[in-house]
């Protein structure tokens, strides 16, 4: 078989980023079942940009790049491991422990490549564009949707309070405007059915 450095590398990391499918989150699937695993989650937000676009702050959106940029945005967790956003602790070296993993993850692919999909990754971070603004916003929705249909399976299994799932979630609003108010109205429900407790017991 004739060899293609460029072919082998792009190969390589297909099967690296695989391994996505054994980083479980906090999250548990809409049927409580177990929770799910990033390659799951990163599927999912993708899908819930093509559908929520329109709600986007910005009209023009590219939503090629905000679909990019979802999936692609949690490939660092096959080394950094997913960081749960109320793990206080853990927030503190998450920064570098997943710059760390994407010097390593995206230098697999060729030169090219790879300096593009580490742009995508960058920007996502930043959040200073309403593509990365938009997409960190579904990022955020999304564990919402799943604990206010378990029933806050999550929240309470760490005992997350009504006000760190606002603070922690209100960045929504930079990339919508409408789907940060649908979280709000999720979230005070959330607590009037005793989901979620307003402070901590």
């Amino acid at each position: 078989m004739q060899s293609d450095d460029g072919l082998e590398r792009r190969i390589a990391f297909i099967l690296e980023v695989d391994k996505l499918k054994q980083v479980f989150r906090g999250t548990y699937l809409l049927d409580g079942s177990r929770k799910e695993n990033d390659a799951e989650h990163s599927w999912c937000v993708a899908v819930m940009a093509i559908l929520l676009h329109p709600y986007a702050r910005d009209n023009d959106i590219d939503l090629l790049r905000v679909i990019k940029m979802l999936l692609i945005h949690d490939l660092v967790e096959i080394d950094a491991g997913d960081t749960f956003r109320y793990d206080e602790e853990g927030n503190k070296t998450k920064a570098l422990r997943e710059q760390t993993a994407a010097d390593r993850i995206f230098n697999i692919l060729p030169t090219d490549q790879a300096e593009e999909i580490r742009a995508l990754w960058d920007e996502f971070e930043a959040m200073e564009t309403p593509e990365a603004r938009f997409a960190a916003a579904l990022d955020r929705l999304q564990p919402l949707l799943h604990n206010y249909h378990t029933q806050g399976k999550t929240w309470r299994e760490y005992g997350v309070t009504a006000d760190q799932v606002i603070a922690k979630n209100k960045q929504i609003n930079e990339g919508s405007e409408t789907l940060w108010r649908y979280a709000e109205a999720m979230i005070m429900d959330a607590v009037e059915k005793g989901y979620l407790p307003e402070e901590q017991g």
